[in-house]
C-alpha cells in the first residue's frame, strides 16, 4: 500500500503539532476537547422506535435535550470510478468520512477509492500533536467504524493475521504495508481503546510467533478483559481492553428470543400478524461492561489534556441487520445513558464539544402494527414485530430492505447530528459526513493534513 499520504501530513504537521500541544496544555483544563458519539445504524426511525418503548409517547430521551440539530448527507463513490456516486454506504467508507474527512469508497479504512492511499485520520493528527486520543465500542475494537479512526487498510474484513492473505495482501507487511487492523491498533499511539474482539488479538502477528496481545503489550499497552479490571484501572499509560471474543452481547432481547417474523396466511387468505412480544434482559449479557462504564474509564485516562474521544453504539446496526428490535432499542438505550454521562463531563469541563451522529441509516422501520388495509389482506412485507411497550400499546416494526432471510441491507437515508459545547451553535442546518472531520479538527486547533502523494 501507498504510505506517502500519512507520511507527507504527518510531516505536514510537525512542525506546529509541538507548539499547539505546549498551548493547550498550558491552558491547562481549558484544553479542548471532542467527544464524537456514533449510533451505527442510528436514524431517526431507530431513535423514535427506541425513544417511544424507553421514554414512552410522551416522554424524552437525553438525545432530545440537545438543542443543536442538523441533518447530514452521507456519500459514498465505486471503487472501480470514484468519480461516480452510490447512494447506500457502508460503516467503513462513512467512518472514513468522518475520520479523514474524504469520501471514499464501501469497505475501505481510511484509504482512497481506487488509488489505495493511506489518510491520516484525526487521531493520527491528534496524537502528533500531543493530544490524548481514545476509542470506546460495543463492537469488535476492529470492527468498521473505531477500525478507521485508528487504522489504514484496503477492506474492512481484514481484521487479523488470517484474514490478510486472502483479502488484503498489499496490506501485509512483508508487502509494505501495515498489517491487520488488530496489529495496527497494537501498533498504535492511541491511549485507550476498549471494545470486543479479544480473538483478533489471541492470533500469531505477521511473521513470528507472538500473538497480537502479546505485541500490544510490547507497546506499552496495559491489556484487561473484565469488568473488575475495568473498574479498577488507573489513569496513566496506554490501555487495551478486550471484554468479549467479538462483538460484545447486547443488553436486551425479545422475550424468549422473540424477533421479528414474516407475516403468515391462514387457508383462507387471512392475514395472520405474529404474536407480539416485550422486551427482556439478555441473559448472554452477563458481566458485560455497560458503554457507560467504558466511557468513564476513558474521560479518566484522558482528563486533565486536550483529547478526541469515539464512542460508538455498535449494535443498533447489527440488531437492525438480524431483525432483532429489541436488541437494537436497548442498544440505543446505552448510547442514550452513556451521552448523559458525557453531557454530565462535559458541565464541568465547558471546553468539550460532543458530537452525536450516525454512520447510516438502516432498515427497522416504525410503521402500523395492524396495516390501515388490513381489510384488503394487506400486511408489512418482509419481517415484521409487534412490540408491546411498557405503556401497554403495540408498536408495529419492519424489515423489507430485501427477500433474503439472511439480514437486512442499509437505507441511504440522511442522518442526525446532534451537538453541544463551543461552536455548536455554528453548524449548518444540513452538513455532508465528511464536514465532522473538519468541525473537530477546527475546534481542537489542529491542521487538516495534507493527503497529496
Amino acid at each position: 500500500m501507498n504510505k506517502l499520504a500519512i507520511v507527507v501530513g504527518l510531516l505536514a504537521l510537525a512542525s506546529q503539532g509541538a507548539s499547539t500541544a505546549q498551548e493547550a496544555a498550558g491552558r491547562g483544563s481549558a484544553a479542548p476537547k471532542v467527544v464524537l458519539i456514533i449510533g451505527d445504524g442510528m436514524d431517526q426511525h431507530q431513535i423514535t422506535i427506541a425513544r417511544d418503548y424507553i421514554a414512552g409517547y410522551d416522554g424524552r430521551l437525553t438525545l432530545d435535550t440537545l438543542s443543536v440539530r442538523s441533518s447530514v448527507q452521507i456519500q459514498t463513490v465505486a471503487e472501480e470510478n470514484p468519480s461516480m456516486p452510490e447512494y447506500v454506504a457502508d460503516s467503513a467508507n462513512t467512518a472514513t468520512s468522518m475520520a479523514t474527512g474524504i469520501v471514499t469508497s464501501a469497505g475501505r479504512i481510511a484509504t482512497t477509492a481506487g488509488t489505495d492511499l493511506d489518510v491520516p485520520t484525526i487521531m493520527d493528527t491528534a496524537a502528533a500533536a500531543g493530544f490524548g486520543t481514545g476509542i470506546v465500542t460495543t463492537s469488535s475494537v476492529t470492527d468498521a467504524t473505531p477500525a478507521s479512526f485508528v487504522a489504514h487498510v484496503s477492506y474492512r474484513l481484514c481484521e487479523s493475521p488470517r484474514a490478510m492473505a486472502g483479502s488484503c495482501p498489499a496490506d501485509l507487511a512483508a508487502n509494505g504495508g501495515k498489517g491487520s487492523i488488530a496489529e495496527q491498533i497494537a501498533a498504535s499511539r492511541i491511549d485507550i481503546v476498549l471494545g470486543g474482539g479479544e480473538r483478533y488479538f489471541a492470533q500469531a502477528a505477521e511473521g513470528g510467533e507472538k500473538s497480537v496481545r502479546d505485541l500490544a503489550a510490547a507497546k506499552g499497552f496495559r491489556v484487561i478483559g473484565t469488568a473488575a479490571e475495568l473498574a479498577s484501572l488507573k489513569p496513566g499509560g496506554k490501555v487495551l481492553g478486550l471484554f468479549a471474543p467479538g462483538t460484545m452481547p447486547v443488553q436486551w432481547r425479545g422475550a424468549g428470543g422473540a424477533q421479528a417474523q414474516r407475516v403468515q396466511h391462514d387457508e383462507n387468505g387471512r392475514v395472520v400478524l405474529p404474536e407480539p412480544f416485550a422486551c427482556e434482559p439478555d441473559p448472554a449479557y452477563g458481566a458485560t461492561p455497560p458503554l457507560t462504564a467504558m466511557a468513564r474509564a476513558a474521560f479518566a485516562q484522558l482528563d486533565g489534556r486536550p483529547f478526541v474521544l469515539m464512542i460508538e453504539s455498535a449494535s443498533i446496526d447489527k440488531q437492525s441487520h438480524v431483525r432483532r428490535p429489541c436488541g437494537q432499542i436497548g442498544e440505543l438505550k446505552q448510547l442514550d445513558d452513556t451521552l448523559k454521562l458525557v453531557l454530565e463531563y462535559a458541565a464541568a469541563h465547558p471546553e468539550t464539544l460532543v458530537l452525536v451522529t450516525a454512520d447510516h441509516s438502516q432498515a427497522a422501520q416504525l410503521v402500523p402494527e395492524t396495516s390501515w388495509l388490513a381489510g384488503m389482506n394487506a400486511a408489512s412485507p418482509g419481517y415484521f414485530a409487534r412490540i408491546r411497550t411498557p405503556e401497554g400499546a403495540i408498536m408495529g416494526v419492519n424489515y423489507a430492505t430485501n427477500d433474503s432471510e439472511l439480514q437486512e441491507d442499509h437505507t441511504g437515508a440522511d442522518v442526525p447530528l446532534l451537538a453541544s459545547g463551543p461552536g455548536a451553535n455554528e453548524i449548518p442546518a444540513t452538513v455532508r459526513q465528511t464536514d465532522i472531520f473538519h468541525i473537530m479538527l477546527r475546534h481542537l486547533g489542529l491542521e487538516a493534513p495534507s493527503t497529496s502523494p
